[in-house]
């Protein structure tokens, strides 16, 4: 019985939610968080009509990373515009699969598909718009080099089985590349159960050591934030638009040789996504496993590999460090946000970061996080609702400061 309950909850909200975006094709509403699409672009080659309903958080910048040939599939492609954008990056030789669960979105964007086909000068189109949901895509295993999906994952109820669902479709080696809204805190019931919030992309946002951890749980590595942008404060819950990439990990053989990697910081010390924790400047042999994990692109920048130990001190080039200043420190209501790709991080002033927990941090610590070094690794969040008039600290472990 409680399954049934669930279930029906899950399909009102998915006919609520597709509801209101069938309405917003012949009323033009603007859904979620509309920006940065540049439609002057982008208008060379689509139709006004398409560019009226676009949605989401502006040209998915997965997009910048594909090759001529490739397959990319958009998790919920409305009317078409981020399928035709990747229809003319991937060129005849390449296909794109667009998969939405309303009909009118597939109408508009089947019916423009062979104008954006004839203004790219293509023979025919090589966009396919499927009719289908996140958590059930009508797409073969291991057939996508490229996910993308444009502030759509948070309208669907059931993420777990989206996440599973684009771990199936990609092959070993591919990518996902996805813009999304998510909570520092969770979402309380009484907006859970708002089904207007829920088209605003704000009542189905997962807190980010949720959506992290259910990208993990279905098998991706190397996840990272790509964008970070404040969007909303509701209730005292911040929301935030985020674009991550993660990668379905390709397993490929080793040489003979033995395997070492030396971690060159700027932490101190952290743990990878296997669970291997790397401190700073010194090396360890590692296994199979963990040398294709950290041949992942959002790994190669902190780690120095080679075929014996090489170990790093403070005088080394390769050696990355940034110290908090000798100051005074105030608490201005900053947090901190570890958005990957490690589970856990320690920096140079004995703070540690779980991946998506946000920590309260002080001013010199924020300082040390804006660091270009720094700055890729986290999301930064004001949860102070008046300006802050604190005095300043000396830090120190009495004060329980850093």
């Amino acid at each position: 019985m409680a399954n049934d309950i669930l279930d029906d909850q899950k399909n009102s909200i998915t006919q609520s939610v597709s509801q209101r975006y069938a309405k917003a094709v012949t009323n033009g509403e603007q859904m979620c968080c509309p920006t940065g699409y540049n439609h002057e672009d982008l208008g060379q080659f689509i139709p006004e009509a398409v560019l009226k309903v676009s949605y989401g958080c502006g040209t998915p910048v997965g997009l910048s990373t594909v090759q001529p040939g490739e397959v990319v599939l958009d998790i919920g492609s409305g009317g078409g515009i981020d399928c035709f954008e990747a229809s003319r990056r991937v060129g005849t030789t390449g296909k794109v699969i667009g998969i939405d669960m309303t009909d009118e979105m597939l109408l508009l964007a089947r019916t423009h598909a062979p104008t954006v086909a004839k203004n790219l000068g293509y023979p025919t189109s090589n966009v396919d718009f499927r009719k289908g949901f996140a958590d059930a895509m009508p797409v073969e295993n291991d057939h996508v080099d490229l996910i993308i999906s444009n502030c759509v994952i948070n309208l669907a109820p059931d993420k777990k089985k989206v996440f599973q669902e684009m771990f199936r479709v990609l092959h070993p080696g591919g990518r996902f590349t996805i813009s999304d809204i998510v909570a520092d805190q969770p979402i309380p019931q009484y907006l859970i159960h708002d089904s207007e919030k829920w088209g605003d992309c704000l009542s189905g946002s997962l807190t980010v050591k949720d959506y992290w951890g259910g990208l993990r749980e279905a098998g991706f590595r190397g996840l990272h934030q790509v964008t970070v942008i404040p969007w909303r404060v509701i209730d005292g819950i911040h929301f935030i638009s985020v674009t991550l990439t993660g990668y379905k990990k390709a397993n490929t053989p080793l040489p003979s040789s033995p395997i070492f990697a030396t971690f060159t910081g700027p932490f101190s010390q952290a743990t990878d996504e296997l669970g291997t924790i790397f401190h700073r400047g010194e090396p360890q042999q590692i296994d199979e496993q963990t040398v294709n994990l950290l041949a992942l692109q959002p790994y190669k920048d902190y780690f120095t590999l080679a075929d014996h130990p090489v170990a790093l001190t403070n005088q080394d080039p390769q050696w990355l460090t940034v110290l908090p200043e000798e100051a005074p420190c105030i608490w201005e209501g900053n947090f901190a946000v570890l958005m990957g790709p490690f589970l856990s991080v320690s920096d140079d002033d004995d703070h540690t970061y779980l991946s998506g927990e946000p920590l309260e941090i002080c001013s010199k610590t924020l300082k040390v996080l804006e660091h270009p070094k720094y700055q890729s690794a986290f999301g930064l969040i004001n949860r102070a609702r008046e300006a802050v008039t604190a005095n300043p600290v000396i830090c120190g472990t009495s004060t329980e400061c850093c």
